[in-house]
């Protein structure tokens, strides 16, 4: 007999996951412990093992898909078992009708838009959850146009989301029939991505106006829709011929390039003035940037008067100016979150002064003999780590009419990047050893800087550390990092002069600056907790015992 997964509550706070991936499809044989799919929570990506024998006959959605707690997630059963009446028994009334069609090629003869169900259609893409704050993603660049064949597996797209730009894989073959945006526009989560699937076969316009609400977005649903493939290559060459002479300019005289196309411009040493854009209305995207080839000599002399003749960004003596800069999807999410915890979250500080010639000796003692280099930071975070075992209470996070106190510690290191800043997370800290803290803090660093991290590695933190001793900073205050109850701010190690025994002496100090939630931390607590975390870096060796 056929059973129901529901969509299980993998977290004490979730209330909705989302698929990252399906490990199974429809029509695969399933063993119980099998791993099922990978569910995005609201803390961390986890496997969902199969917890029976049977045949995997239907999935509540596909890849990047939304379920909420309870949701119907998969049903496992007999080949062949009639499985309409748990579909409609777990699920809205509408998807009943879903099932039919779903062996044939019929989503096209879907009644009327009102009553299409876009979320449990297989061609029908929808804006992923690519992390734990995202509201929007900015499409970077297509890798496919439509009209184009897509082979599962490939990359569809790249999107920018508020922590990185990850690439889109499609979970489908066929026909790429729509696009719900060019580069550099942004789409809502869970809005309409992308079509794929046979030509012919799928009401293009039935899908758009049901996404858009039907009835009045109709008319503008119908122009893409009715030539998808011919259309947008037309547009596509027309934008080229008319960027092709110069880069494209705002009416201020701004070239308009995509974020993610700026940053690989500056680091490739490329002027955008003389990079033709093939995005919307000239726009500069990835694409341009990558297949950009400077111009012949002959090329740039012809090209010098009209450079010249362009508006150029100068500093005149005497004049006043400014420019206006667009904030990032990573910018507007730290402004909100921060802006929030500043002002919704009571702040006090409090501030310690650490001896470190102990901390410096074993440094280079273990750099003598780790296959990874340490550093100063790897100490703090261990450090740190150790002493939340030894206190639980700043390990913790206010829930409004609880606080929740963990078990595990994870460590966040904030990373200052182009956009902003990110914090990726070093997970049970407290059990790894020094060399595995500065191997992983390298490779996440390494990660964040490049926009590589995936959602598991900047997400669950518990507690948060923020160094900017190598920048010569000796004492700041940083803002928590929700969920978390404290964050510490790190300054630089300095030499200063000491009484030592009836002379004096130089001895390195350090200042460290716990911010603490003061709904969830004391003071008391957390000066207990600075106490402990002191003792491990002028004595380190207690953190190897």
């Amino acid at each position: 007999m056929a059973e129901v997964i529901l969509m299980p509550r993998l977290s004490d706070t979730m209330t909705e996951g989302v698929i990252a991936a399906w490990h199974k499809n429809v029509g695969d044989n399933v063993k119980k412990g099998d791993l099922l799919a990978e569910v995005e929570t609201d803390k961390a990506t986890m496997e969902l093992e199969s917890y029976k024998d049977g045949t995997l006959l239907h999935i509540g959605s596909a890849k990047g898909g939304k379920l909420q707690v309870n949701d119907l997630l998969a049903i496992i059963g007999n080949p062949g078992e009639d499985i309409s009446s748990l579909i409609s028994g777990s699920s809205a009334p509408a998807p009943a009708a879903a099932p039919a069609p779903a062996a044939t090629p019929a989503p096209a003869a879907a009644p009327a838009a009102s009553g299409l169900d876009v979320s449990k259609m297989d061609e029908v893409v929808l804006m992923p959850r690519l992390s734990d704050t995202m509201e929007v993603g900015v499409i970077a660049s297509w890798h496919k146009q439509v009209g184009e064949t897509v082979k599962k597996g490939e990359v569809l797209a790249e999107i920018e989301t508020d922590k990185a730009t990850m690439e889109l894989e499609s979970y489908k073959n066929g026909t790429l029939l729509y696009q719900g945006g060019q580069p550099g526009e942004k789409v809502l989560v869970n809005a309409l991505l992308c079509i794929i699937g046979e030509k012919g076969k799928v009401d293009v316009d039935a899908i758009v106006a049901a996404v858009k609400g039907g009835g009045a977005p109709a008319t503008a649903a119908t122009a893409p829709a009715s030539a998808p493939a011919a259309t947008a290559p037309a547009a596509a060459a027309t934008t080229t011929s008319a960027a092709a002479p110069a880069a494209s300019l705002n009416g201020d005289g701004r070239i308009k390039a995509s974020p993610l196309a700026r940053k690989l411009a500056a680091e490739k040493g490329i002027d955008l003035n003389s990079v033709p854009g093939t995005g919307d209305n000239g726009r500069i995207t990835k694409s341009d940037i990558d297949n950009y080839s400077p111009a012949s000599p002959a090329a740039k002399t012809a090209a010098a008067p009209a450079t010249s003749a362009a508006p150029v960004v100068a500093v005149v003596n005497g004049q006043e100016g400014y420019t206006d800069i667009p904030n990032s999807q990573m910018r507007n999410v730290i402004a909100k979150r921060l802006g929030e915890s500043k002002f919704s979250a009571p702040h006090f500080y409090l501030t310690m002064e650490i001896t470190m010639d102990n901390a410096m000796a074993a440094r280079a003692q273990l750099n003598e003999l780790s296959p990874v280099k340490i550093s100063f930071n790897d100490f703090v975070v261990k450090a740190a780590a150790l002493a939340l075992r030894q206190h639980p209470n700043v390990n913790a996070s206010w829930m409004g009419d609880k606080i929740r106190r963990y078990s595990h510690v994870h460590i966040g290191i904030a990373v200052a990047i182009e956009d902003g800043l990110i914090v990726p997370v070093v997970r049970f800290a407290d059990q790894k050893t020094l060399p595995q803290i500065a191997a992983e803090s390298k490779e996440l660093s390494g990660k964040a800087r490049n926009k590589k991290l995936q959602p598991n590695e900047f997400t669950g933190n518990t507690f948060t550390i923020s160094n900017l001793g190598m920048m010569d900073i000796e004492e700041f205050t940083a803002i928590i990092n929700p969920p978390d109850s404290c964050i510490m701010a790190v300054g630089r190690i300095k030499e200063v002069v000491v009484r030592k025994g009836d002379g004096f002496g130089v001895s390195n100090v350090m200042k460290v600056t716990l911010s603490c939630d003061h709904r969830s931390v004391d003071g008391a607590g957390g000066a207990a907790f600075l106490q402990t975390f002191k003792k491990y870096l002028e004595n380190p060796i207690s953190m190897l015992l």
